[in-house]
């Protein structure tokens, strides 16, 4: 999960771990079953804490599984963080994004799990990924990589087949993830405005370390 400075008191680390704890429990449930039906006394059993721990740290199970997406994406987003930092071409880092997400359904299924679920909401949102991929439409656009007419009709260019990405990673596991993400980020950087056969090596440039 994000990361955020340590409490300074006893009483504060208990508060802060009780409040991850609901968190934690929503986004599994978020991930196993999208179910946010399931009652206050079922998630407070699940996060191994009291009833009435919940309504000290939120109003209402919307708020929470609200706090659990926005938690995985920002988790999501940081990963991409750690894993591209080395990248520093907006197309490359288009490309590399896609093919981290197919690999991500492996080796962080909870995670891909709820951007599956409720990734839809949060192609537009101001955090998680959907900032991290502004910001480089955004440089990609100013320095003319990309000839968009505008960095958020484009977010939408690259929010649309991520999320069908990662359904097919979940859906047909038989498929080959990695050739799949580097045909659909081919397609996207012809959609962004790349040419053809600059398009074709972009997306098949070699990755860095991901392990």
């Amino acid at each position: 999960m994000p990361t955020s400075a340590p409490p300074s008191n006893r009483f504060e680390r208990r508060r802060a771990e009780t409040r991850r704890a609901l968190v934690r429990a929503a986004r599994q449930i978020l991930a196993e079953t999208g179910d946010t039906s399931v009652s206050i006394q079922a998630i407070a059993e699940r996060a191994d804490v009291g009833f009435g721990s919940f309504y000290n740290h939120f109003d209402s199970k919307a708020e929470l599984f609200e706090t659990a997406v926005v938690d995985a994406l920002e988790e999501f987003g940081q990963n991409f963080d750690e894993r591209l930092a080395g990248i520093d071409d907006p197309a490359q880092l288009v490309a590399a994004g896609f093919r981290l997400s197919a690999r991500m359904a492996d080796s962080h299924p909870e995670l891909m799990q709820v951007l599956r679920r409720r990734g839809l909401g949060h192609v537009h949102s101001d955090n998680g990924l959907s900032r991290r991929a502004l910001r480089d439409l955004q440089v990609g656009i100013a320095s003319g990589r990309f000839p968009a007419p505008d960095p958020t009709v484009a977010l939408s260019a690259l929010g649309g087949p991520l999320l069908p990405l990662v359904e097919l990673r979940f859906a047909r596991p038989e498929v080959d993830g990695d050739e799949a993400a580097v045909h659909l980020a081919e397609m996207v950087l012809r959609m962004l405005g790349l040419p053809a056969d600059e398009a074709h090596e972009v997306a098949r440039r070699p990755l860095p370390d991901l392990d």
